[in-house]
């Protein structure tokens, strides 16, 4: 028979036995709760990056619909809308030039143009824009419409556009202009004379319905604004995106790239206090303009 000292040695041994596989069974559920920490961790945080790809992926979706659905609109917008007609020169074309006083005096002092016969040869005349929004490169179009293009030199050489507002920007899906030439700022000024219309309106007769139906004028066309037929004068308008006008404003010249460039940082500030019609939300001042 075992002795005493035997049982408590026994005792003992057992004893230190189970304490030693509780202390097994505390490490490894020590070490499960950490690994099933990282697990949890793990999917939260892959729930998070899901999460987050999953909204961002939205928000890019909806960003690329937008923009899609206003592209969209402009294009559905200009369907079946005849582009601008060929240019054909007329029989008179450049032949007599007129600039009578407009029933509105001039805003800023200046003299009208030469009238009479004004030559179509160089077809192009190249002219620097500086803006306080960048430059606006264009190339007048004296081929086509010689007797605006006259008058807009003449502004030009008595400086009548330098340190002048570009008072209004259009937005709209059907409609994407800055206009400027008015050194008062408000769409009312002028240089005191009036003149007529040459391209397009002289591609049509004056009974044709079909002048005063739309047309598209294209990005990068340069045109003039008028009250009404035959009373151009100073103000004048750059298209930044294919717009729809009947072809009642004539058009004498295109716009280089940096104009381009220019003209669609100024649409993208968009119209002061909202809309899509207004002065542009961005100040556009016209520091000078030069004939190259």
């Amino acid at each position: 028979m075992p002795t005493n000292e035997q049982r408590r040695a026994a005792a003992k041994r057992k004893l230190e036995r189970q304490l030693q596989r509780r202390a097994q069974q505390a490490r490894r559920r020590r070490i499960m709760m950490i690994v099933g920490g990282s697990v949890a961790a793990l999917v939260v945080l892959t729930v998070a990056v899901a999460t987050v790809v999953m909204t961002n992926r939205e928000h890019a979706h909806k960003a690329a619909s937008a923009q899609s659905s206003t592209t969209t609109s402009a294009a559905s917008a200009l369907a079946g809308v005849p582009p601008l007609p060929a240019f054909k020169p007329t029989a008179n074309l450049g032949a007599n030039c007129q600039y009578p006083p407009s029933p509105d005096p001039a805003s800023k002092p200046v003299k009208p143009p030469r009238s009479g016969k004004v030559p179509t040869d160089p077809a192009t005349v190249s002219v620097s824009m500086v803006t306080n929004q960048g430059n606006v490169g264009l190339l007048l179009a004296n081929n086509e419409s010689p007797c605006t293009v006259n008058s807009f030199a003449s502004l030009i050489s008595q400086k009548f556009f330098d340190d002048t507002k570009c008072h209004r920007l259009t937005t709209s899906a059907t409609l994407g202009v800055l206009q400027c030439g008015d050194p008062k700022g408000d769409g009312t000024g002028g240089p005191g004379y009036q003149f007529a219309n040459e391209y397009p309106t002289d591609q049509y007769q004056p009974d044709d319905p079909a002048l005063h139906q739309p047309v598209v004028y294209p990005r990068g066309t340069l045109a003039m604004a008028n009250s009404g037929p035959n009373t151009n004068g100073s103000q004048f308008f750059m298209v930044y995106k294919d717009s729809q006008l009947p072809p009642e404003y004539t058009v004498f010249g295109t716009i280089q790239q940096d104009g381009l460039a220019t003209l669609d940082k100024i649409a993208k500030a968009g119209v002061a206090g909202g809309g899509d019609d207004g002065p542009p939300a961005t100040e556009v001042i016209i520091k000078s303009v030069r004939l190259d």
